[in-house]
């Protein structure tokens, strides 16, 4: 590994989407998340670490470090169980030590549990840990409208099937999307927590990479067109930092429509949005835009 990340960060992400659902709901139908007190869009910080290490898992491949601990089809125990059960762990006496070693053990094959952490405690016991990179919900700038399309199918699964329905084969569905929304989240990058996970500056570089590209390889036809517009990266020159986090993410406002009597159905709508000018910024913090 690289050098261990010394310093801490505070970010914004804005993504849109465009006639898709960018995070469906299980328990209400898949519908889109929704605040339905303001009308304003949900996507969850699971639903964005998910992109983010599907983007790892396809880059990386089979680099040694870069494996995936939360990813489809595996099972969880047997991960933990082959760390538990290597030679560095077995040659460890005290059993409070021998978790802490198979801890480190995970840290260092898993990127998501280097980056986000994770509970490894369900089964074989490595432990938990707690992962220097942490995301909030995102929530659009401005509230959405869901809407229900019914979709058919020409084709039926089986004979039975076909001959229940009279040879006319149509399947009705239903499908939702929401037709536009500009949406924001927050991160954090804790240097502490680095320091726990050996989180290193190559680490952070391929999350930066993936928060950029994660939707580029995600595309389907529910998420319809989802973009990362701009990322605002505040670095602090130490690792505690040098100003509380929502003082910086509150000098980034939410972009204002450029007609608010029509509804936004494109990024165009928006006017732009506006990163702190860099005698803006308090000392000793440095602000990077990716977009």
């Amino acid at each position: 590994m690289s050098d261990i990340v010394k310093n801490r960060y505070d970010f914004i992400l804005f993504f849109d989407v465009q006639d898709g659902n960018p995070n469906g709901d299980p328990d209400a139908g898949n519908l889109p998340r929704i605040d339905a007190e303001t009308g304003k869009g949900l996507v969850t910080d699971v639903c964005l670490k998910r992109k983010v290490r599907n983007y790892v898992q396809l880059k990386q491949k089979d680099e040694k470090g870069y494996d995936i601990f939360i990813k489809e089809k595996a099972i969880l125990n047997n991960s933990i169980a082959e760390a538990r059960g290597s030679e560095r762990v077995q040659a460890i006496e005290n059993a409070a030590d021998q978790t802490a070693k198979a801890r480190e053990i995970m840290c260092e094959k898993f990127f998501d549990v280097r980056t986000f952490g994770a509970v490894m405690s369900t089964g074989e016991n490595a432990g938990q840990v707690r992962g220097p990179v942490q995301l909030t919900f995102a929530r659009s700038v401005d509230p959405i409208v869901t809407l229900e399309h019914s979709i058919t199918r020409m084709a039926v699964t089986t004979e039975a099937e076909s001959e229940s329905q009279g040879g006319d084969n149509r399947t009705m569905g239903r499908k939702y999307t929401i037709p536009y929304g500009l949406y924001r989240a927050h991160g954090f990058i804790s240097a502490n927590f680095a320091e726990t996970t050996k989180f290193s500056e190559k680490d952070l570089k391929l999350f930066w990479e993936s928060l950029e590209n994660m939707f580029d390889h995600d595309h389907s036809a529910a998420r319809g067109l989802m973009a990362v517009r701009k990322i605002i990266i505040f670095k602090h020159d130490s690792a505690l930092g040098n100003k509380p986090a929502h003082k910086l993410l509150e000098m980034v406002p939410n972009p204002e429509l450029k007609n608010s009597e029509i509804p936004p159905r494109a990024f165009s709508d928006y006017q732009e949005i506006i990163t702190p000018a860099k005698d803006q910024l308090p000392a000793n913090i440095t602000v990077r835009v990716i977009e």
